[in-house]
């Protein structure tokens, strides 16, 4: 009977695209239909019957049907940042045209990482992969592959990008590439656990590598040569991308616009085959961002014709275009021998259909299949929206508490005046690369619930803020309420995608607003701020009549929600910012320079928390909560990291740096009256710096949720081969002799590395 039902359901709708079908018997010949073949096998196979302009037509994100193998239409490009969907529709393997109008929205990435929380996002991701197959089974989807997660590290704070990714730290992006990548493929927490290498969605990490910058000063992503340090490259630009490939095994690489020391990443041999393929041991498809080809010839003037960009990428190991150069000139590259059809084309088709066939695409009726009962139900459901309003509460970051005027009091407060451009803008809580979301609440709509009498006014007509509209009416409304609630920040029309910032101050009139607004309320203001990059808010940071300040980041659907929650006291805040928030004058430093160091004979003063040594508006870490944590040293396994003083981690082997593991337990405990949950971020500073290490690093990150005077041990697992180590001017890892110290809060912990 329940098959009987299923088929029915499966007959009522269009039919997801997927290649052989049972029920034809012109399929069932072919070895590459047989799903007790291996997939190696499977995939050979398949590409040994293709002719020339069928392996040509596949070699492109909008992959050609080939109807006479019964293979349909693959579109390899869609977006699944904090939400399935966010790309072009008519670029884009998922639509909303269906009886699926709307996808969760999670908050902008860069507020997730503030959780700090990597069960999280792990949850968060296995969720955008169960919505991808619901989307999927529902007949709206014809590619799983998502171009997704964005791991570049925020290198800058005018990164109009930065929003994308998970922060400035190497270590807290590994750890988040690692969560997302297992969660939306479908593995366990742990990892390991895909069965027979099948998918649920397919992640590929992005943009490898040293991506950080859209267009500034005259400089553009697709032509800016990045000069990389080694030491620099191996500790902080491709960590990530080695723990996403390692660790998270994700199934897709895309390589990005830049040049690296004078060669475009995709024409890099040595990174895509030699360390992506041969170090790393990746196993999966690597894709060029869009029109990245075509640059490398008509932009970048790297490649010397249409068909050496073709033969370029394809011998360093690229496997697939977002974009429709290597259909126009591959052939063309082959007549000319300067391809390969059986060494470069059918290496990149066996990649390609490798991950086709480990999303099941090849193994019959879906319906059949994994998977196969998730539909509409599964998409938007409570369950999924409750989760994206956890995480942006989690992420929501309290930054000043002046007097504890925050949390306000529910029954006491009478009246709000809720003042700013991005107070009621329901696409400002969703940043780039969103899809439509199942709904959504702005602030102002969030505080509705709390208060009775609200009175709003946007305070400027745009985010630019180019004049202050009816200043009168605005300072009136700011007397007249018990407190007032000011929303300001940025928008996609400040930073984004092809649109770094030009100044890291709030834009236009917003600050003179702001400061208006408090100088005629009658107690300090509360300041919520939207934003995925930094602002310089010191005039508010200092200022008493400013009470409290909130950074919500892009908070996503339910953001508004999340917001007036955590200023009424439904939710403790506890979020900690991921990278630092630079003084004004940081925007003097010229965005081209990459290095991460310091170099004292130019000025130049480095870059994060890890190398710059400069004033700072807020520190990568911070966070305030309406409880106060304490911490203590219960144990450290080891005191002493005896023979592994003054040493390469390459002459150490896995097996002793597996032996030297050791356990760091730290005691938590809520000394507040609220239920509260917690970051507990442990660093690792050396008593005496050698030149090019570290100020101080993150080597460890746990949440707990603690009530009340409550208190809890936090375990962590500590390798001294990757935490105690830094890298050398020459690219290599090495443990320096000495005394270093694990810190915790205010505590410190000595360790003393031997020989």
């Amino acid at each position: 009977m329940r098959d009987h039902i299923s088929s029915i359901r499966w007959l009522s709708k269009p039919l997801p695209p997927f290649s052989c079908d049972s029920a034809d018997p012109s399929t069932k010949s072919y070895p590459f239909c047989n799903v007790d073949l291996p997939i190696e096998k499977r995939a050979r196979d398949l590409v040994s019957r293709l002719t020339l302009d069928e392996k040509i037509s596949q070699l492109v994100n909008e992959a050609s049907a080939v109807p006479r193998l019964g293979i349909p239409y693959y579109q390899w490009w869609s977006e699944a940042l904090h939400g399935v969907g966010g790309s072009t529709p008519a670029q884009s393997g998922v639509l909303f045209n269906g009886t699926i109008k709307a996808a969760t929205s999670f908050p902008q990435v860069i507020l997730t990482a503030a959780t700090f929380d990597e069960y999280l996002w792990y949850r968060m991701a296995k969720v955008m992969g169960t919505e991808t197959r619901a989307l999927y089974n529902e007949g709206q989807v014809t590619g799983m592959t998502f171009f997704s997660p964005n791991i570049n590290i925020f290198r800058d704070p005018s990164w109009g990008r930065g929003q994308e990714t998970p922060g400035e730290d190497p270590f807290l992006t590994s750890k988040y590439a690692v969560s997302y990548v297992r969660g939306i493929q479908g593995d366990s927490f742990e990892g390991g656990n895909l069965k027979d290498g099948r998918l649920q969605a397919s992640a590929c990490c992005k943009h490898l590598t040293a991506y950080d910058l859209e267009s500034w000063n005259g400089n553009s992503r697709f032509t800016f040569n990045a000069r990389v340090t080694k030491q620099d490259m191996v500790d902080t630009y491709q960590l990530p991308f080695k723990r996403c490939v390692q660790e998270g095994q994700a199934s897709g690489i895309l390589c990005a616009y830049n040049f690296v020391n004078g060669v475009p990443n995709c024409v890099n041999y040595d990174l895509l085959t030699k360390t992506v393929r041969g170090e790393w041991g990746f196993q999966g498809y690597i894709t060029s961002d869009f029109h990245a080809v075509n640059h490398l010839y008509e932009k970048q003037n790297y490649s010397k014709s249409p068909e050496d960009a073709v033969s370029d990428v394809l011998k360093a190991g690229m496997d697939i275009e977002c974009g429709s150069y290597l259909v126009n000139h591959t052939k063309s590259a082959v007549e000319k021998g300067k391809v390969s059809e059986s060494d470069d084309i059918d290496r990149a088709l066996y990649n390609l259909f490798s991950v086709r066939m480990r999303l099941g695409l090849f193994n019959g009726n879906p319906s059949e299949l994994p998977y196969g009962n998730l539909s509409r139900n599964d998409v938007c459901s409570p369950e999924h929206q409750d989760l994206a309003l956890e995480v942006a509460r989690d992420g929501i970051v309290l930054l000043k508490n002046s007097a504890n005027i925050l949390p306000l009091s529910k029954f006491t407060t009478k009246s709000l005046a809720v003042i700013g451009p991005n107070a009621n803008v329901s696409d400002t809580l969703l940043g780039d690369y969103a899809g439509p979301p199942c709904k959504t609440v702005t602030p102002l709509q969030g505080l509705m619930n709390y208060v009775k009498k609200i009175e709003f006014h946007e305070g400027c007509e745009a985010i630019n803020c180019t004049s202050i509209a009816s200043i009168k009416v605005v300072k009136e409304l700011s007397k007249s309420a018990d407190y007032v609630v000011l929303v300001m920040g940025l928008n996609q029309d400040r930073e984004g995608e092809d649109l770094d910032r030009e100044d890291l101050v709030l834009p236009g009139e917003q600050q003179s607003l702001v400061m208006n607004v408090a100088n005629a309320a009658k107690n300090p203001v509360i300041l919520v701020l939207l934003c995925g990059g930094p602002v310089d808010i010191s005039f508010a940071k200092g200022n008493p009549k400013i009470g409290g300040i909130l950074w919500a980041g892009y908070p996503g659907g339910a953001g508004g929600k999340a917001i007036a929650e955590i200023i009424f006291g439904d939710h403790n805040p506890g979020g900690r910012l991921p990278m630092t928030w630079y003084p004004k004058d940081f925007i003097k430093i010229p965005m081209t320079d990459v290095r991460m160091r310091p170099d004292p004979s130019s000025g130049y003063p480095g870059r994060t928390y890890k190398f710059y040594q400069g004033e700072k508006v807020y520190e990568f870490g911070y966070g305030l909560s309406y409880s106060n944590y304490s911490y203590k040293f219960v144990s450290v396994s080891e005191s002493k990291l005896k023979n592994l003083g003054n040493i390469l981690v390459s002459n150490i082997g896995s097996g002793s740096c597996e032996n030297a593991k050791f356990l760091v337990i730290v005691s938590v405990e809520n000394e507040g009256r609220m239920v509260g949950k917690h970051p507990v971020l442990l660093f690792l500073r050396r008593d005496k710096a050698v030149k090019g290490s570290p100020v101080k690093q993150l080597v460890g990150f746990q949440t707990v949720k603690l009530n009340a005077d409550e208190k809890a041990n936090v375990e962590f697992e500590i390798n001294p081969c990757e935490h105690f180590s830094r890298a050398t001017e020459d690219g290599t890892m090495v443990i320096d002799l000495g005394l270093q110290y694990l810190v915790v809060g205010d505590q410190e912990y000595p360790i003393l590395s031997t020989q």
